[in-house]
């Protein structure tokens, strides 16, 4: 159940519920949203827009909303409050639809997280539209919508991006419908430069990461990483006799080859073997399973509880798997990885904005500045286009161009 009231105090609209990360994320979209860790809630800016995006960002969640905002619900730029029902309810044939799109997805092997995404955005625009059956609408509608996005929520071009992708999805592969050009006001997308550490910085910050965590940041930094692709690493995708890391399934679905950091194979060994003590215990509870792609498990029945599928760097607990429901050892939260590395940049006092794909951005340019070659450093990355690489040619702490400035001399 997810509360939305109002702090008359501050003159702000609370929103409060039981911790979940999806519900987060979707909060994370809206603007002026604060956090408040003392009273473990939520608040936004007082008023009618914000509310209405509230509204329409937890579509299909359990609402209870404060009477002291029912004022404000009717009064939503002139809409029906009946179009702002608490139930997470949907029409049977809205259901249906969010069905097949799942069903899509599932049957295209998407991530899960794309799957919750591009579900979320669909919904979002079918609540936009009143609940519209989307057969009966077409570029307008789309167009409608993601303005709308543009320029009323002043969305990030990425987000947008994503929303656009979604719709793209809905209409070409699940109603089978092309839609040609779609002309809408897009967000522009500002070119920003990554932020990127010094190594004495780096160290600091890996320094000050709890012990239970600081392997996978330096795994990050050492091989140039993602976030995921660190987390999703299994046994059998380290090669300790060939120094070197294969990520399966990275971005766009493809395959690469990255480096073993020589400093970290003892330790990594070592993790593996406290690693393989908790699988032995989890066989012997009757567990030990894990998630296998594809259908794999349909194709190799034991092959889910053999050592070399399991998780380099497993879950505490023994959690629910969201799609099928069983119980089996997943990897550890990003969560907690990225809250570990918020917590260790401020006790190493950098007051660059730092988080856990920092240190990706960090392995690029330490070794372009050691002179490796860029063509090298993107296959490492596992970048498609050098020109995406090339952007770390501008925060090099030695630039082409050795300009002094006048305030030297």
């Amino acid at each position: 159940m997810i509360t939305i009231g109002s702090d008359t105090s501050a003159g702000r609209i609370t929103v409060k519920f039981p911790y979940s990360p999806e519900v987060v994320a979707k909060i994370k979209t809206v603007k002026t949203r604060q956090w408040h860790s003392q009273g473990k809630y939520w608040s936004f800016s007082y008023s009618r827009e914000v509310l209405k995006e509230l509204i329409s960002t937890l579509h299909g969640e359990e609402l209870n909303i404060d009477p002291s905002l029912q004022g404000l619900v009717p009064a939503l730029q002139g809409e029906k409050s009946e179009d702002y029902d608490n139930s997470p309810a949907e029409p049977s044939s809205t259901a249906s639809l969010i069905d097949q799109a799942r069903h899509l997805i599932r049957l295209k092997h998407y991530s899960i997280r794309t799957e919750e995404t591009y579900l979320h955005w669909i919904k979002r625009y079918l609540f936009f539209h009143n609940n519209r059956s989307p057969n009966e609408m077409g570029n307008y509608e789309i167009e409608a919508f993601l303005t709308h996005l543009a320029v009323n929520l002043r969305i990030a071009s990425a987000t947008q991006n994503v929303a656009f992708n979604a719709l793209l999805f809905l209409y070409r592969n699940v109603l089978k419908k092309d839609l040609g050009d779609i002309d809408a006001i897009r967000a522009k997308k500002p070119r920003r430069l990554p932020t990127v550490m010094s190594k004495d910085e780096t160290m600091k910050v890996i320094s000050a990461v709890p012990s239970d965590h600081q392997l996978a940041v330096k795994l990050i930094y050492g091989s140039g990483l993602r976030l995921m692709e660190c987390l999703r690493l299994r046994v059998k995708d380290i090669d300790f006799g060939n120094n070197h890391i294969l990520i399966r399934d990275a971005k766009g679905m493809k395959d690469r080859i990255t480096i073993l950091p020589d400093n970290l194979k003892s330790a990594l060994q070592d993790h593996l073997e406290r690693v393989r003590l908790l699988h032995q215990d989890d066989m012997v509870k009757g567990y030990g399973r894990v998630y296998l792609p594809y259908a794999l498990e349909r194709k190799y029945p034991k092959a889910s509880t053999e050592w070399g599928w399991q998780y380099v760097f497993p879950a505490k607990t023994l959690p629910k798997d969201p799609r099928t429901g069983e119980i089996r050892r997943h990897h550890i939260h990003e969560n907690s990885l990225q809250k570990a590395v918020k917590t260790a940049v401020q006790l190493a006092g950098i007051a660059k904005p730092v988080n856990v794909h920092t240190f990706r951005h960090c392995f690029a340019t330490h070794l372009l500045e050691a002179n490796y070659d860029i063509r090298t450093v993107q296959e490492l990355l596992g970048h498609k286009d050098v020109s995406t690489t090339m952007i770390y040619t501008h925060v090099l702490s030695k630039p082409g161009l050795h300009v002094k400035s006048p305030l030297d001399e």
